[in-house]
């Protein structure tokens, strides 16, 4: 908990506060827009794909009554829909609506944009660097793929 003379904190203070400024700039922008945070977690995961249910509480890490309930409440907004599975009769994916689309795409810019801006104080090899240790601890660790990279083709392909 002590900090070193020069400044320098350790690793996991590191990461915890940097979770925590992430969040904060992420939350900020959901409010600007008119949705929650986890609305906008979700909409950026849908804008790969549509999912079902289970690979969606895998994705955001959510137990199936908190996710039914997000799901419900962006689909009242006019951003989601569930439609049939087709490989599972019973089951449902759930698919950004155009209006969604439209929203997870700004959001999404405007979100990469804020968090950007939060290295604008390193020179590009530092943002290099940092990329770079970063994405390892995050595929050492398998997370999931819920936020595409910035300059994703698949973002610029899209057209609502």
């Amino acid at each position: 908990m002590v900090k070193d003379d020069d400044g320098q904190i350790g690793v996991v203070a590191a990461l915890v506060r940097s979770t925590f400024l992430v969040n904060a700039v992420y939350a900020e922008a959901a409010r600007e827009y008119g949705i929650t945070s986890q609305q906008g977690q979700l909409l950026c995961v849908m804008m790969a794909q549509p999912y079902g249910m289970s690979e969606l509480g895998a994705m955001l890490g959510l137990a199936k009554s908190s996710l039914t309930g997000l799901v419900d409440r962006t689909e009242r907004n006019g951003l989601v829909e569930r439609r049939p599975d087709p490989q599972d009769s019973r089951a449902v994916r759930v698919a950004l609506t155009r209006k969604g689309g439209r929203l997870a795409e700004e959001f999404y810019v405007e979100t990469c944009r804020r968090i950007e801006r939060l290295t604008t104080g390193l020179a590009a090899a530092e943002r290099d660097v940092l990329a770079g240790l970063l994405g390892r601890v995050v595929l050492d660790n398998k997370v999931p793929v819920v936020f595409l990279e910035p300059d994703d083709g698949a973002l610029a392909d899209r057209k609502h």
